[in-house]
C-alpha cells in the first residue's frame, strides 16, 4: 500500500488511524456525504490539533458503541463531527471499538446495565442462549417484546456517553503526553548540539 504524504513524520497512532480510517477522497465518492461535502471535507476537519483529535475520539466511541451497524457508524460520525469541529480520522476510527468481537459483550453489558440503573427485568442470559441456538427471528422478537429491548437501549445509551467520556480524557492526556515528549526530545536534541 503506498505511503500517504507526510505518513513517516507521525508516531504509531497516527499512522494506524491514517490507515483505519476513510481518506477524504473515498467519504467524498460516499453518495450519503456528497450533500455534506463542502463541510465534511474541510481540511482543519483532518488535522490532528490538541482540540480535535479527542472530540474525535468521544465523539467515535459514543457512535460506535450505540449506532452498531457497521458503516453507518463511520458515515454517522463524520457527519456529527462537522458542529463539533472533531478530527474525522480519529472519529471514524474510534467507531471500530464495536466489532464482531466485541458487540456480543457490549450487548450483554448493556442489559446487565439498563437491569440496574432503571429497573428492568431483562435476562441477559437469555441472549447468549438465543446465539447459541441459532434462534430464528420469532424467538428473537419476543426476546425483544421482553424488557431486554429497554434495558439494552438504555443501557447502550449509558455504556457509550461513559465511554465517549473516558476516551476524551484519555486521548487528552496522550496528547499531552506525546506533546511533552517531542519537546523533551527537541531539548535533548539542542544540549547535545550546543554541548
Amino acid at each position: 500500500m503506498a505511503r500517504r504524504r507526510g505518513e513517516s513524520e507521525h508516531g504509531p497512532f497516527v499512522r494506524w488511524v491514517r490507515k483505519h480510517s476513510p481518506t477524504r477522497e473515498e467519504l467524498a465518492r460516499n453518495r450519503f456525504i456528497k450533500p455534506f461535502a463542502g463541510r465534511v471535507l474541510r481540511r482543519e476537519l483532518w488535522r490532528f490539533t490538541r482540540r480535535s483529535v479527542p472530540r474525535g475520539a468521544a465523539l467515535g466511541m459514543v457512535v460506535g458503541i450505540f449506532v452498531m451497524i457497521p458503516g453507518l457508524q463511520i458515515l454517522c460520525s463524520a457527519l456529527i463531527a462537522l458542529p463539533f469541529r472533531a478530527n474525522i480520522p480519529v472519529a471514524a476510527a474510534a467507531t471500530f471499538a464495536s466489532n464482531p468481537f466485541t458487540t456480543p459483550f457490549i450487548l450483554i453489558a448493556a442489559v446487565f446495565v439498563g437491569n440496574d440503573l432503571f429497573g428492568f427485568q431483562a435476562n441477559p442470559g437469555r441472549f447468549r442462549e438465543l446465539i447459541d441456538e441459532g434462534a430464528g427471528f420469532s424467538e428473537w422478537l419476543n426476546w425483544f417484546a421482553s424488557d431486554a429491548a429497554p434495558a439494552m437501549v438504555l443501557g447502550l445509551l449509558v455504556i457509550a456517553i461513559a465511554s465517549g467520556v473516558v476516551s476524551y480524557f484519555l486521548a487528552k492526556w496522550f496528547w499531552r503526553y506525546r506533546t511533552a515528549r517531542k519537546w523533551k526530545r527537541r531539548s535533548l536534541r539542542r544540549s547535545e548540539a550546543t554541548g
